[in-house]
């Protein structure tokens, strides 16, 4: 990039000569505009899988399909607000999800 030597600004393309933008100097030589740029490799993104992510608590709670007797659980709220939350359960062991309303 070139700076105009009388006004120091910079100076742009106008018909294959370079002017200056703010008082319109005209540059007798040829500009030889370059420019780079480093690029980081990005790092890979892992991938999470769905089995992964349990990170809900463990209770017991008997499985309906298996007869398990441990069960990840969760609260969520299904009806209207002024109503109880449903409890979900997971079997930890064949991963069957039920729900428990109060």
């Amino acid at each position: 990039m070139e700076f105009c030597s009388k006004c120091g600004s910079v100076f742009v393309e106008k018909n294959k000569n370079f002017v200056c933008s703010r008082c319109g100097y005209v540059l007798k030589s040829k500009i030889k505009i370059e420019s780079s740029e480093k690029i980081k490799k990005k790092l890979e993104i892992g991938i999470i899988k769905d089995r992964d992510t349990d990170v809900f608590p463990v209770i017991n709670a008997i499985c309906p399909k298996c007869k398990y007797g441990e069960a990840y659980f969760w609260t969520s709220q299904t009806r209207a607000g002024d109503e109880a939350e449903t409890k979900f359960f997971r079997c930890t062991k064949c991963r069957h999800t039920w729900r428990e309303y109060h």
